[in-house]
């Protein structure tokens, strides 16, 4: 965890690009939020401050829950061939993918993450849990988000073992990732079935549960174990799919 942290904290400079990007955009969403809650009151459940909060809030899950992909050396590892010796260590490949992937997180929570959502505070105003018990819960449906998005993640990478190109495996995430997590709208704006079928995916897990734990806008139980199935779930694949690698991978030029 501390490799990982230490690796991410050497470049700040593009921490601090990636902070401002995120400000500025979470404004612009911001604005465009105000206005659709002005005309529609009461939207969702969310009141204006609940959906510049929720606006504000997503913008600071971009980096540590690595939103748009990304984030793991593993497909350039198999291209190169060193996956090879990754897979014949002692310690488990994923479990030491986690662990760095755990620092960068903390690392991109502490320069991506607080900036925007200070940023958001002082200039719109946002909502701010009133007792530790929030704070907590909160802190415990982040920490899961992030390691579904590992799981998830880590399945996308391991998958270069059985193809020549990761691209488009890279590009279907991040759609899928983006549409569903919660991170354009709020799920619950999205209607009848296909509402249901988004906050029942992994990706809400990312996005839209932590933030409807810090709004209390979901029962932190329910929440958690959502979360928590959804992790189980993808690690159990990953750890699968480990297994599965060792028996065939396919290398480039090797």
């Amino acid at each position: 965890m501390g490799y990982g942290f230490r690796k991410h904290a050497a470049y700040w400079a593009a921490a601090a690009a990636g902070a401002f990007t995120n400000t500025v955009f979470g404004v612009l969403r911001a604005y465009v939020l105000i206005a659709l809650w002005r005309s529609r009151p009461g939207l969702g459940g969310y009141d204006v401050t609940d959906a510049v909060t929720y606006c504000f809030l997503t913008q600071a899950y971009i980096g540590p829950m690595q939103v748009f992909g990304g984030g793991l050396e593993l497909p350039q590892r198999i291209r190169s061939g060193d996956i090879a010796l990754d897979l014949v260590r002692p310690a488990s490949l994923q479990l030491w993918c986690l662990s760095e992937d755990l620092g960068r997180a903390i690392y991109l929570f502490l320069a991506r993450s607080v900036p925007p959502t200070i940023a958001g505070a002082l200039l719109f105003g946002i909502v701010t849990p009133g007792d530790a018990g929030t704070w907590a819960a909160f802190a415990a449906s982040f920490l899961l988000g992030v390691v579904v998005s590992f799981g998830w993640r880590y399945l996308v990478a391991l998958a270069s073992c059985w193809v020549l190109d990761d691209r488009g495996l890279s590009v279907m995430s991040m759609v899928l990732t983006t549409f569903f997590s919660g991170l354009m709208l709020p799920l619950v704006l999205f209607p009848g079935w296909l509402g249901t079928l988004a906050r029942s995916l992994p990706w809400a897990a990312m996005v839209q549960v932590p933030a409807d734990v810090y709004l209390g806008k979901t029962g932190v139980a329910g929440a958690l174990a959502f979360q928590g199935f959804w992790a189980l779930t993808l690690l159990g694949l990953g750890a699968l799919a480990t297994t599965a690698a060792r028996r065939k991978v396919v290398i480039q030029g090797g």
